[in-house]
């Protein structure tokens, strides 16, 4: 049985790791592996009971106060549930709109063992999911009755949290500039990234799909109409850390040699995205200016590569982006 929700919880120690904390990949590689396990099961369940949106929106999790959420999820029977991340004290919660709730601490344990507690969680709320217990996007993805992933590190995971938060205000800053459509500010629990995408409100050509552990329709749905999207993720791979990203699809000619900002952004040949190190950002005098500079230049190198209609699409003229 996992315990139920029984008034505040104590206030967490305060961390000292700043607004933009350090998170070296092989910090906390094992929990971020175990982390982003957790992520996916609740956001499977997001996907399972929410109505579908375009570009598969309606499965994303948002980032909160204290960590990640689904927002409320219908459940039937007039009801809703919400389940939130919680990094400050720890712990997966769980609310439902009449009044019941549940909690299963985050700690050092298996895959396998928080997948059967969530479960049970799930049971004892009366919330029925349909989840194909599988990790998406990941290589060589084990089902969630796995026992090799098992690491939780509260510092590591309190600090990924803060700098999702200080990438969460700056993405929403720069949504704020387009009048076009716009996704949300939303975290994929399948890559485990923070994104923001712009459309231009044209289709695209097919996308070809070939994601690892994902079938290829979601691509196409996902890609169905031109866009540039921007965000942050820990890294691995190909990128060997956290970092920035920006990417157009389809990708117009000429972005490997566009010039974009700062100096530290370049582009990769094999992602076919701009990038740009998280610590140029977290170590700047300014970072959210920092930021700002590489979201719009990528976008507008992209737009004007793409031929977007910038005029009709923009609320105001790039050079008073950042401004007040």
């Amino acid at each position: 049985m996992t315990p139920a929700v029984a008034g505040a919880p104590e206030p967490a120690a305060p961390s000292t790791a700043g607004a933009w904390p350090p998170l070296p990949l092989d910090g906390w590689r094992d929990t971020y592996a175990t982390i982003h396990r957790l992520t996916q099961m609740v956001g499977k369940t997001r996907l399972a009971l929410c109505p579908f949106e375009n570009h598969w929106w309606h499965c994303a999790l948002y980032v909160t106060s204290r960590g990640l959420s689904t927002s409320p999820m219908p459940v039937g029977g007039g009801r809703t549930c919400e389940i939130t991340f919680d990094f400050v004290d720890h712990r997966l919660v769980a609310f439902c709109s009449d009044g019941e709730a549940r909690a299963i601490p985050l700690t050092a344990r298996s895959v396998s063992q928080f997948f059967l507690d969530y479960l049970a969680m799930l049971r004892e709320l009366g919330v029925e999911a349909h989840i194909r217990p599988v990790p998406s996007e990941i290589p060589d993805a084990v089902p969630f009755l796995d026992d090799a992933h098992a690491a939780y590190d509260p510092d590591a995971a309190r600090r990924c949290w803060q700098v999702l938060v200080q990438v969460d205000s700056a993405m929403k800053r720069f949504r704020g500039y387009f009048l076009g459509k716009s996704s949300p500010v939303h975290f994929w629990w399948g890559a485990f990234d923070l994104a923001c995408t712009r459309f231009s409100g044209r289709t695209a050509p097919r996308h070809p799909g070939g994601i690892p552990n994902l079938p290829d329709y979601v691509a196409v749905e996902g890609y169905s109409h031109e866009c540039i999207s921007a965000g942050w993720w820990p890294g691995g791979g190909a990128v060997d850390g956290p970092a920035f990203y920006a990417y157009a699809y389809p990708e117009p000619a000429g972005c490997p040699q566009a010039a974009v900002r700062p100096a530290q952004a370049y582009y990769h040949p094999v992602l076919h995205e701009w990038v740009l190190p998280y610590d140029v950002v977290r170590t700047a005098a300014d970072p959210d200016a920092v930021l700002q500079e590489f979201l719009q230049s990528t976008y507008a190198a992209a737009a004007n590569l793409g031929g977007w209609d910038r005029l009709a699409l923009e609320r105001r003229p790039a050079a008073e982006v950042g401004r007040t």
